[in-house]
C-alpha cells in the first residue's frame, strides 16, 4: 500500500480536537491589604494626622488579614507591611505628641515659679 499523506491541507490529532484552554485568572488582591499599606506609609510620611492614619492602617491590616485566611486572596505581604508601618507611624507621631505635651507642662510651671 501506498503511504501518502492526505490530501487535506491539515492533519487532526486528538489535541486538535478543542481549543488552547486559557491560562487560570490571577488570583484576587484584598483591597484592605492594599488600603492598610497607603496608610500605613502616609501615617509615617504625613505629619500631624499620621497619628490616626496609622491607627486606620493598623485596624485594616489586622482586618485583611482575618479574610486573606478566610478567602485565599492574595496581599498577605500589603497586609503585613501596612500593619508594621501603621505601628511605626502611630508610635513615632505618639511620642512627639507625648513630648510636646511634656514640654507644654514644664514649660508652663517654670512660669509659673519664675513670677514670685
Amino acid at each position: 500500500m501506498d503511504q501518502r499523506p492526505s490530501d487535506t491541507p491539515y492533519s487532526y490529532s486528538s489535541f486538535d480536537q478543542y481549543p488552547p484552554s486559557m491560562p487560570p485568572a490571577p488570583a484576587r488582591t484584598n483591597g484592605k491589604s492594599i488600603a492598610s499599606l497607603v496608610l500605613g506609609i502616609l501615617a509615617v510620611v504625613v505629619p500631624y494626622i499620621g497619628f490616626i492614619m496609622g491607627i486606620v492602617a493598623i485596624v485594616l491590616s489586622s482586618l485583611s488579614l482575618k479574610e486573606i485566611k478566610r478567602t485565599n486572596e492574595q496581599g498577605k505581604g500589603l497586609s503585613i507591611a501596612g500593619l508594621v508601618c501603621g505601628i511605626i507611624g502611630t508610635v513615632l507621631y505618639g511620642m512627639i505628641i507625648l513630648l510636646v505635651v511634656i514640654f507644654a507642662v514644664a514649660y508652663s510651671s517654670t512660669e509659673m515659679y519664675s513670677n514670685f
